[in-house]
C-alpha cells in the first residue's frame, strides 16, 4: 500500500475516535468536516494507486494476424473441344480449401479467377480479349487435385487457333508473309531469311549450301546462254 495513503487512513481512524469521545457540538462539527475531507482524499488516492497498478500490468501481446498477399498467375495450359475452351491452372493443394474459395467471373470476351486463402496466399488470373465470344452462363470451373480447370463455353462451335486476340496478333506478326501482289522472289527471300535466322547451325549450313549451289547453277546457265 502507498505510504501516503496509509497515513491518511490513520488520520481518519483518529478523527473517528475523537468524534466518538467529544461532547462539544462545535468540536464535533469541525471534526466531521475533517472526516469528510480525509475520506475524499483517501478515495482520490486509492483511485490514483489503482490506475498506476493497471499501467504496470504487462499488456497482452496479440500476435499479428498474417494477411494473405496476392499472387498473379501467369502460367497455364489450354486446349479445346467442339463446345469448350479449357484452361488448366496448376495450384498445389487447391483441392484442400473450400470450393467457395475458388471463384471465376465470366464475361463474353474475358474471365477472372480468384483463389482465396491457399496456403496463406490469394491467387488471381485475368484473361481479357478472348479470341471469340463465350457464353458466361454456360461456362464453369472444376477443382481437381492441384489443378483448377476453367471451362469456357464457346458461343459458336468453331476451332480457336489462339486463346486471345493479343496472342493471335503477336504470333501472326512474327510469321513470314508471301507478298503475292509484289515480287514473288522477295516474299520467298523473307521466308528463307526467317528460317535461317531461327534455325540452328545445321539448318544454316544446309541453307548456305543450297544458296551456293543455286548461284553456281544460275551462273552456269547464264554462261551457256551467252555462248
Amino acid at each position: 500500500m502507498d505510504s501516503a495513503l496509509r497515513e491518511l487512513q490513520k488520520d481518519l481512524e483518529e478523527v473517528k475516535q475523537f468524534l466518538e469521545k467529544t461532547k462539544r457540538k462545535r468540536v464535533k462539527d469541525v471534526l466531521f468536516v475533517e472526516l469528510r475531507k480525509l475520506e475524499t482524499e483517501i478515495a482520490t488516492k486509492q483511485q490514483q494507486v489503482g490506475n498506476d497498478t493497471e499501467d504496470q500490468k504487462p499488456s497482452v501481446i496479440v500476435p499479428p494476424v498474417p494477411s494473405a498477399y496476392t499472387v498473379k498467375i501467369n502460367n497455364y495450359g489450354w486446349d479445346q473441344s467442339d463446345k469448350f475452351v479449357k484452361i488448366y491452372i496448376t495450384l498445389k493443394g487447391v483441392q484442400s480449401i473450400p470450393t467457395d474459395n475458388v471463384q471465376v467471373t465470366f464475361m463474353e470476351r474475358s474471365f477472372e479467377l480468384l483463389v482465396k486463402d491457399l496456403n496463406g496466399k490469394n491467387y488471381t488470373m485475368t484473361v481479357n480479349n478472348l479470341l471469340k465470344h463465350i457464353s458466361p452462363e454456360s461456362s464453369s470451373r472444376k477443382v481437381k487435385t492441384d489443378t483448377v480447370l476453367i471451362m469456357c463455353r464457346k458461343k459458336s462451335e468453331n476451332k480457336w487457333e489462339y486463346l486471345t486476340q493479343v496472342e493471335k496478333q503477336t504470333k501472326e506478326k512474327d510469321k513470314p508473309s508471301l507478298d503475292t501482289d509484289g515480287d514473288p522472289s522477295a516474299g520467298l527471300m523473307n521466308v528463307l531469311k526467317k528460317i535461317y535466322d531461327d534455325g540452328d547451325d545445321e539448318m544454316k549450313r544446309t541453307l548456305n549450301k543450297a544458296w551456293v549451289e543455286s548461284r553456281e547453277k544460275q551462273m552456269k546457265g547464264d554462261y551457256e546462254f551467252s555462248s
